[in-house]
């Protein structure tokens, strides 16, 4: 048996179980299992020692992306300059980081129509601003403005940009209007955070949401209702997903429709419930 997991805290809602079986499934990897194992900051160096021969990788969500990288043997130039693992291949007694985010956030835009912006902003300052900000460098961006509660506690964020090759103009929420005169934002805040600036944001081309649950946010549907494009985080988390089953795996025959339509039930289902 090969064994596979997303670690982090809280970790019981991922979507990343419904997403990595449905590939096992359909790729026939009978032999393959994937879970969601809780784990935060100081119990991941134990869980990490602990792993067999069997396991093959692991998918780190929050809040172990950063405090996943001492403990690895090898990580990619990316993961590196992003400051952020979120993805841990285990082989030959090795460990070796990557960062899969990036790949699924320019996926997901350039899957949208969003392959050039101008310019953009982005909202929020951890792992998945920094991720954003390399996406960003990738679909031709050099500068960015960056927008957060307190530019202090913003550094790592900002020492990341540094290093993909994105210069940041840094702004506060209270100077959030004027960092909005942008063709694209991406917003990495956590559900519900972003609603308080929706009527702001309405006016925005396109913004890139990486809530997926519940969904749509009031921010995405701001946009939407003014005419602008709007891309969820779902489309992330899958393409994320789909780099991640192909590097454990070794096989590139990733089902990435077979894995979409899993996961699109899923979220339909746990919408039901909520509203049932």
């Amino acid at each position: 048996m090969s064994r596979a997991a997303v670690l982090g805290s809280p970790v019981r809602h991922s979507l990343s179980p419904i997403l990595h079986r449905t590939a096992y499934a359909a790729m026939s990897l009978t032999a393959w299992h994937y879970e969601a194992v809780e784990c935060d900051e100081a119990g991941l160096p134990a869980l990490l020692a602990g792993l067999g021969p069997e396991w093959a990788g692991l998918s780190l969500t929050m809040p172990l992306k950063r405090a996943v990288l001492p403990l690895l043997d090898t990580v990619t130039p990316l993961a590196v300059a992003t400051g952020g693992a979120n993805t841990v291949v285990l082989r030959g007694g090795t460990r070796h980081g990557d960062n899969t985010d990036v790949y699924g956030i320019v996926t997901a835009l350039r899957e949208a129509g969003i392959r050039a912006p101008a310019s953009a902003a982005v909202l929020g300052g951890g792992a998945t601003a920094a991720s954003s900000l390399a996406a960003l460098k990738e679909l031709g961006l050099d500068r960015a403005v960056l927008v957060v509660r307190d530019p202090a506690r913003a550094r790592d964020t900002a020492e990341a940009a540094e290093r993909v090759g994105v210069a940041l103009a840094v702004r506060t929420f209270g100077q959030v209007e004027e960092a909005l005169g942008v063709e694209l934002v991406v917003s990495t805040l956590p559900s519900g955070a972003a609603d308080v600036h929706a009527a702001a944001l309405a006016r925005v081309p396109a913004l890139f949401d990486v809530v997926y649950s519940p969904w749509p946010t009031a921010a995405a549907v701001a946009v939407a209702a003014a005419g602008g494009v709007v891309v969820g985080g779902f489309p992330m988390l899958l393409h994320q997903a789909v780099r991640q089953v192909e590097m454990m795996t070794g096989r590139s025959d990733v089902p990435v429709e077979a894995m979409r339509a899993a996961g699109e039930a899923e979220l339909l289902r746990r919408s039901a419930a909520r509203t049932g």
